[in-house]
């Protein structure tokens, strides 16, 4: 008597074996297809070169002028300080929230930058021109005196139209205004007198 149960016929053990090489080769199959699919996923050239470090010629920056490049979509200024604006901060400490950047410094000012001038060297200020109350770009001031929204012995510096806060010539910000810190200070190094490196600093 046979031991197949009642109404089922016994697979033929090559069909068998067929069967089970035909399931592999089409999981294989099924995997090989969807490695294109994922690696669609992987961060383009274009994105990565979004947050890669950018390099500034500031050899035609002259003093009292600034210049704006992007860093990973941020807009970035790099201001060259004249003497009278270098002199005017030294003024303004009683008046600042944070005069030494001591809040948050890891997220916002780095160690060499911790300073009055907020810089490597004194003359000039990279800062990214992002108010840190609500995300605003602030407008350059830099011209002394009395002018529209701003205090009568004003010196120079920031205003962000948005909501009123102002940051002085080193991008600290005056007390009791809404935002709560100085202008970012992002990484960056010299390469050379003239050129600047963002987003790196390594060497710094």
């Amino acid at each position: 008597m046979s031991d197949t149960p009642a109404g089922k016929k016994q697979m033929d053990p090559s069909k068998r074996t067929w069967l089970i090489a035909t399931g592999c080769a089409g999981t294989v199959g099924g995997v090989a297809a969807a490695i294109p699919f994922i690696s669609t996923f992987q961060p383009s050239e274009r994105a990565k070169a979004a947050g890669a470090p950018v390099e500034v010629d500031i050899s035609d920056l002259k003093p009292g002028e600034m210049k704006r490049v992007e860093w990973r979509g941020k807009p970035v200024w790099i201001v060259k300080r004249t003497p009278e604006m270098l002199a005017s901060l030294k003024q303004n400490d009683s008046e600042l929230a944070d005069p030494m950047s001591e809040r948050k410094p890891s997220e916002l000012t780095p160690e060499y930058a911790r300073n009055e001038y907020r810089s490597i060297k004194p003359e000039i200020l990279v800062a990214v021109g992002i108010c840190t109350h609500l995300g605003c770009s602030p407008t350059d001031k830099f011209q002394p005196g009395p002018q529209p929204s701003l205090p009568d012995d004003w010196r120079g510096g920031f205003l962000c139209p948005c909501h009123g806060s102002t940051f002085d010539m080193a991008g600290r910000v005056f007390k009791n205004k809404p935002a709560p810190d100085n202008l970012e200070v992002p990484p960056h190094m010299y390469l050379s007198d003239s050129r600047l490196l963002i987003g790196d600093d390594k060497k710094a």
